[in-house]
This record gives structure tokens, sequence and C-alpha cells, in this order.
């Protein structure tokens, strides 16, 4: 185990992601008609401070993940992308504040990017972000799930199209791409499945699956900071947020990319000046073609 969420403010925790300018602090938010807030838990589980979005609605936030904003500094995204009524919402939105360089409880305006499925509406709890590009991936909760691309730069105006890429594990709950770049882990209820990422900076190849600990109602998931395991969290009081170690075929050969507000923006010049390096790591990935398939962990979903 790596902590419990000590916090009694967080009953629903939705969502995992790490912190790149402050070590050892992981973000969590709330599930569904909550404060448009963000929870930067340290180490041993407690709250270290509150990040307000300004601008925001907290409907049905369900996914969250660390990125870049158009000049390249870290950013947080969160995704109020869960619809229970499975294609009630035409659109669904996404949020982007920038991650504090102080951590202390402030008030953050928020960016909303609107956000609208080609294949029309449905209910999603998966969001990633790519770190090597920065685009943004969505996968549909469904017993037949897809993951849907969003545009290289999203714009504030109008609508950005979510485009089918690929297939997904049946009701996924959360995602998170590896700090370096080179896998994806969708989870859901019952265990979590790995994907190779492709050239294109896509989840592609499945490499097996994951078992993750037992769950009161496993909702989210992500890398920890050297991308060697994964930390796994839970809806409920009191949950705890598991540490589990990667399988030895599915570990990184070398340190993740440091990833600073120093690098390009998540625009097109930025995402080309990042090629040259991604097409140098395709030799890694037919190395994970084979991965050791692992029985999942049986939990009960809450109603």
């Amino acid at each position: 185990m790596a902590f419990t969420v000590r916090d009694p403010r967080v009953a629903e925790s939705s969502g995992l992601a790490v912190s790149v300018r402050h070590p050892g602090v992981v973000y969590t938010h709330n599930d569904s008609g909550g404060r448009a807030e963000i929870f930067a838990l340290g180490p041993d589980g407690r709250t270290r401070a509150v990040l307000t979005l300004a601008g925001a609605q907290a409907r049905d936030w369900e996914g969250m993940a660390l990125g870049r904003d158009e000049r390249g500094r870290p950013a947080i995204y969160v995704g109020d992308i869960g619809d229970n009524m499975g294609g009630a919402w035409p659109y669904v939105t996404v949020y982007r504040v920038p991650e504090p360089a102080e951590l202390r409880s402030q008030t953050l305006r928020a960016t909303a990017f609107r956000l609208k499925y080609e294949d029309g509406p449905r209910n999603a709890e998966t969001m990633m972000i790519n770190p090597r590009t920065n685009r943004l991936y969505v996968a549909s909760k469904l017993f037949s799930g897809k993951i849907y691309e969003a545009p290289a730069r999203l714009r504030t105006g109008g609508f950005n199209t979510l485009r089918k890429v690929g297939d997904a594990p049946g009701i996924a709950t959360d995602g998170a791409f590896s700090p370096d770049g080179r896998l994806c882990v969708i989870r859901t209820y019952f265990g979590a499945r790995a994907y190779a990422v492709g050239a294109d900076g896509r989840p592609g190849r499945s490499l097996g699956s994951i078992s993750l600990p037992g769950q009161e109602q496993g909702e989210s998931i992500t890398f920890a900071a050297d991308g060697r395991s994964l930390l796994a969290g839970s809806e409920g009081l009191d949950q705890p947020v598991y540490r589990v170690p990667l399988p030895d075929d599915m570990l990184p050969v070398s340190p993740p990319p440091a990833r600073t507000g120093g690098g390009g923006g998540s625009g097109a010049e930025a995402e080309e000046g990042r090629r040259d390096s991604t097409g140098a790591s395709v030799g890694l990935f037919a190395a994970l073609a084979i991965a050791g398939a692992l029985g999942y962990a049986i939990v009960r979903k809450r109603s």
C-alpha cells in the first residue's frame, strides 16, 4: 500500500495524477455533484492543498492527468466526461489549470475545452495524456470499449472531435500513460490491461493483464513518478491507494525523461520537434511484445 486517503472531503476519489513539480504529491478529485476542486495529497495521504477551479463545473468528473499548456508549462487536466445516462450529454468538457509552483490552497482560473465523439455521445471514465505528444485520449465505459483521440491542439472555441483509434477493455474506469510515454494502462473494476504505445503516440498492441488488489470501487489509476509501478485508488472514505509493481517485462529500461515547464508547447510545432526522439524509441516497443498474463482480481462493483 502506498498511502490511505485521510481527508473526509474525498469520499469519491475518481482520478489520480502524480505531480510534476512537487515530489511525492498525488492529485485526486471527487466524482459527480461536488465542488470543482482538486486535492493535493502528500506521501502520508493527508491533504497538502486544495485547488479550486474558477469557471469550472463538476458535473461528473471521472479522470485527470498531468500535461502541458500551449507554452509547455506543467498543467493539470480534469475530465468532466461521465455520462451515466449513456448518451444524455451532447458534449463533454475537459478543464485545464496550471500546476502551481507553490503548493498551497488557492483558486486557479480554468480553461475549458468542449469535446464531441465522432460517433455520438457515450459514457466514459478514462482520460489520459501522452507525455511525449501532450495529446489527450478518452476510453469509453462500455462492454466493448473504444479509445478516442483528441486533436493535437485543443481549441477553446467550438468543439474538439474525439475520433476512434483503438479498442479498450470493457467497463474501463481509468487509465494513464507511463512517464516515458512507451506504454499505457487502462483499468476496470476487475484488473488492468497494458498496451504498447506506437510511433504515432496511440495505445496499440495489448501487452497483457495486470492484477490489482481488491478495492471497494476501483476507479482510479496512474503511474508512479519512476514509471516502475502503478498507483490504484478507490471511491469511498479512508480508502487505501495501492502501489502495484509492473511485471518485469514491462519495466522501463531507463529513467523517464524529466517533465518540466521548459519544453515546447502542445501544438503542431512542439509535436513535430518531438518526433525524432519518439521515433528513436520505436525499437523498444518490439521488446514489449510478450507480456505475462496475470489473473484479474475480482471485486464487487458498488451500485
